[in-house]
């Protein structure tokens, strides 16, 4: 309601005001201006007019992504761009990386988009924000139809500042940041925990593990040594890491030249407490990356141009050797004292699996990763409209390298603790003293653990003219490309063959086609080639005669397209497992599957070879309307649907197991998903004050139409007609509330259940709760259906702000956090959240089950009462930023321009997960919020 008041008030706003013409301070242009200018890459060296386009694309433009202090682009877009799922998956700084969908959930194989930079496949993560000049979201068939095999799933292209013509600056930026985690977990104290696990016991018909003097000593802290308690939380982590960016920037050039350079360096230090409790090293969680970019262009001549991009970066990751939030999600704060008396870390044959994560984090000295990469690629293109006016060809060759070596620095430690014994009037005593020598030295082994190397190449013959009312842009390209990872057998070669033709009349009708064959090593012989023809085409009713009163209305354009685009993906990483008969080794005897294993050594065939392999197609349709009204306010609709055939999946419901062997992999699975999107900018200069403003929407559903499934015994477990990613699990109905309860219900054969545990709907009717009773319960864990955001922005006289909200609905989480919601299980700990609420006698309206002390299989099966609802709303980012005065600047007579900001990154979140960060959650790094004071300077 609020966004449609504001939406509202910018129309009202800007047919009462002329529209604005030139830039303001922020970068912005009015709304109307930047629709007509952004163009549209097609492809490489294909740029389209975004007026003309007819694909569906979004553009986040670079007047948006720098303004959340992020450590690459990757999450500077985090709620940008309609169409675009982005969602974060790690506190930790140097694997902040989001995942990506454009357009959600599509196939059983694989949803991820292909990630291009200045149109060759290259990691986003290596990207600075400021360094990038534009981000586009292509999404249709017509946007990605000259990517080949790799575009299924739309594609996210990021392209790089260029320098300009008879221009010369210079930029320095500064960033300091501060960064606190979000909802860290609380655990429970000693003295609690004992008192749960005494309950549980009981609850378990056992013996109580502690005596009410052992509990007392845990909660007054007397006996340290004996009785500890330890907050492993607090005491292992601290409560703010530290980032640092330096950028600078050099970009110009004559009248045959251009340069763009850009210098970032980024440090960062994380939350580790003890880091620095040895001489001579830090076992802090840092990062450090150093990176240059350098983008040329030169004139040869008149009529021979050449490109040239090239990218270095240096990033070294290093800290603890072992998962320090997996360890203090396992230890009690009662299971041992961080240090014994003596000086001993402590450790207890209890947890003997279970490490110190102090020692761990102080003592245990650390792991580094070193990763390098060199991105290159130039262009050459020669104009030859000597021989026909409006020809030119292009060749292009690039080629990139990456590698990471991992050194161990890491060593052991002598660890132990006392064993209580007896209590003689009113005192403890000792019963033993635990103690593990296992010290060793520092380690120095060093190895390379991943390399990789893609060359590039592709040339093309571009046409371009006008003839009266006609204008034609056509391209015949190829594209030839081998991609070389770690291992044996992994290098990957693709080409494509593409003809595109842009075609226009009267400046308001275009039509596009392109016609693509395309190749790949990765899939069978007699199926390496496939041939993807997209048609599209767009009017301009805004220019249309009858149109021309319309003053207020600046474009108006209808648009669809439709496509078949291929795909080379492959159910493993064993290429040829699929399609040939597989020999293995082992076993004494001929098994039924190949899962039979034996000492002995035995040749036998292994899965079924595919018979009459294919790959994998999406059929795409999109209609689209886009319009800019009052010279102000973009709006963009889309809706597509797309089926995806041919997937591979295994054909175990097609076949018995009588024969023997695994089934075989099939091209047989059949997805349908459809959906829309729609955004809204506005953009208004009214006298000194500058508004922004914007929203967007997205839906994006799917159901799994065909998938080889296995005959099931009742219709409640069958998961085709279902959604990709859905949710199986049991309906829980409440808890058990007494034995005479439990004797009038089913019976349920996961173990024996006792009052307080869960008690599950017997969906089939037959008697009995197993796992026959799944049912389909939420939505996916995966990725969101519903995806929307909203921005706000305003400046007067170079004082302004800027926030980003965005937020996901349709989305669902299952609650199976070792200690946080599982307590006590596998002898681990239970956090202050789940405690206050498990069920027990006197709380039978509990929201979790009674405690166990033993393995419960009854109550951790995926179902409804561990199921949440995932859906947030966050503040993204929140800008408060000051332009210095011309006037001021001017006196230095060496800055052109100065701005000074305050940053805050994924400040508050609001969701149904009261402990737990719904973008992230589990034994891991806990998301951060972050506040970054900057300034940037133009000289």
């Amino acid at each position: 309601m609020k966004a449609n008041k504001i939406m509202a008030a910018a129309i009202m706003a800007c047919a009462a005001m002329p529209a604005a013409a030139q830039s303001d301070s922020t970068g912005l242009k009015s709304a109307a201006e930047s629709f007509a200018a952004t163009p549209i890459d097609v492809g490489a060296d294909v740029t389209i007019p975004l007026e003309e386009s007819t694909a569906a694309v979004s553009v986040i433009t670079s007047a948006t992504t720098d303004r959340r202090s992020s450590r690459n682009i990757a999450n500077s877009i985090l709620g940008q761009g309609t169409g675009l799922v982005s969602l974060q998956n790690s506190g930790s700084y140097s694997d902040t990386d989001p995942t990506f969908y454009v357009r959600g959930l599509q196939s059983l194989s694989t949803s991820t988009p292909l990630v291009l930079v200045d149109g060759i496949e290259r990691s986003i993560s290596d990207i600075t924000p400021g360094e990038v000049e534009s981000v586009l979201i292509l999404k249709d068939a017509a946007a990605v139809a000259l990517y080949g095999y790799k575009a299924a799933n739309g594609a996210i292209l990021v392209t790089t500042k260029r320098g300009k013509y008879n221009t010369k600056t210079v930029k320095f930026s500064y960033d300091h940041e501060w960064q606190f985690m979000m909802k860290k977990p609380q655990f429970v104290d000693a003295a609690t925990y004992a008192e749960a696990v005494n309950e549980a016991r009981s609850n378990d018909g056992l013996s109580a593990k502690y005596t009410t003097d052992e509990i007392n000593a845990f909660r007054s802290g007397q006996y340290p040594y004996l009785y500890p308690n330890v907050d492993w939380v607090n005491e292992t982590f601290r409560n703010h890491g530290v980032a640092n960016k330096y950028n600078m920037e050099f970009s110009g050039g004559g009248k045959a030249f251009r340069y763009f350079t850009y210098i970032n360096l980024t440090t960062n230090k994380g939350f580790v407490a003890n880091a620095d409790a040895n001489s001579g090293y830090s076992t802090q969680d840092k990062y450090t990356k150093g990176s240059i970019r350098v983008n040329l262009d030169a004139d040869i001549t008149r009529t021979t141009k050449m490109k040239v991009n090239l990218q270095g970066v240096l990033d070294e990751t290093s800290g603890p050797s072992a998962d320090l939030w997996d360890l203090v999600y396992s230890v009690p704060a009662a299971a041992f004292p961080i240090k014994t008396e003596s000086g001993l870390w402590g450790g207890t044959s209890t947890w003997s699996g279970t490490l110190n994560p102090v020692a761990q984090s102080a003592g245990a000295a650390y792991v580094k990763n070193h990763s390098r990469s060199l991105t290159s690629d130039i262009t050459l293109s020669q104009d030859l409209s000597g021989l026909l006016k409006g020809l030119k060809a292009s060749v292009r060759v690039g080629y990139d390298n990456s590698s990471n070596v991992y050194e161990d620095h890491s060593k052991t430690y002598d660890y132990g603790s006392l064993t209580p014994g007896q209590w003689v009037d009113g005192e403890p005593t000792v019963s033993a003293e635990y103690k593990v020598t296992a010290a060793s030295e520092m380690g120095t082994s060093a190895e390379t653990n991943a390399y990789a190397a893609r060359f590039h190449f592709d040339a093309g013959l571009n046409y371009a003219n006008t003839f009266g009312n006609h204008s034609v842009y056509s391209q015949l390209k190829w594209d030839y490309e081998y991609e070389d990872e770690t291992g044996l057998n992994t290098t990957v070669y693709r080409q494509n063959v593409s003809w595109y033709t842009h075609y226009g009349y009267k400046g308001r009708y275009f039509a596009d086609l392109a016609l693509v064959g395309s190749g790949s090593s990765r899939l069978a012989p007699g199926t390496k080639w496939s041939f993807s023809p997209t048609v599209s085409a767009a009017w301009v009713i805004s220019k249309e005669n009858f149109m021309a009163k319309a003053k207020w209305l600046n474009l108006l354009k209808l648009r669809a397209s439709f496509g078949i685009i291929n795909a080379d993906y492959l159910p493993g990483d064993d290429v040829w497992t699929y399609y040939t008969q597989q020999y293995v080794t082992t076993g004494g005897t001929y098994p039924f599957t190949s899962s039979w294993t034996s000492e002995f050594g035995r040749t036998y065939l292994d899965r079924l070879a595919t018979e009459n392999p294919g790959h994998e197609k999406a059929y795409k349709y999109n209609v689209g309307l886009d319009a800019s009204l009052f010279g102000c306010l973009n709006l963009t609709f889309d809706a597509y649907y797309q089926r995806r055939t041919d997937i591979w999946v295994e054909a175990d419901g097609k076949y018995t197991a009588l024969i023997g062997q695994d089934a075989p992999y099939e091209n047989a699975g059949i997805v349908d998903s459809w959906g829309f999107e729609a955004g809204a900018d506005f953009s208004r200069k009214v006298g000194a004050v500058t508004l922004t403003a914007g929203a967007s929407v997205s839906l994006n559903r799917n159901k799994i139409v065909e998938q080889l499934e296995e005959p099931r015994l009742y219709d409640n477990l069958v998961q085709t007609g279902h959604s990709v990613g859905q949710i199986y699990g049991l309906k829980a109905i409440g808890f058990f509330e007494d034995e005479e309860d439990i004797a009038n219900s089913p019976t349920q054969t996961f173990s024996t259940v006792k009052p307080g545990d869960i008690k599950y709907e017997d969906v089939n009717g037959d008697g009995q709760i197993d796992s026959n009773d799944e049912v389909a319960i939420g939505y996916s864990d995966d990725a969101p259906e519903l995806y929307f955001s909203l921005k706000l922005g305003a400046e007067w006289r170079g004082l302004g702000f800027y926030a980003l909200l965005q937020g996901t609905g349709r989305y669902s989480a299952v609650l199976n956090t070792k200690s946080m919601y599982w307590g006590l299980v596998d002898n681990t700990t239970i956090s202050q959240y789940a405690y206050e609420n498990r069920w027990t006698a006197d709380n039978k309206e509990a929201k979790y089950p009674r405690l166990s002390s033993q393995s419960n299989a009854n109550n951790y099966q995926t179902n409804t009462i561990w199921l949440e609802d995932r859906s947030f709303l966050k503040l993204r980012t929140l800008e408060v930023y000051y332009n210095l005065p011309r006037k001021l600047l001017d006196a230095s007579r060496f800055i052109s321009e100065a701005k000074l900001y305050l940053r805050g990154t994924d400040l508050f979140s609001i969701d149904h997960m009261a402990v737990s960060d719904p973008e992230s959650y589990g034994a891991t790094d806990p998301l951060t919020r972050s506040i970054a004071a900057g300034l940037a300077v133009t000289f």
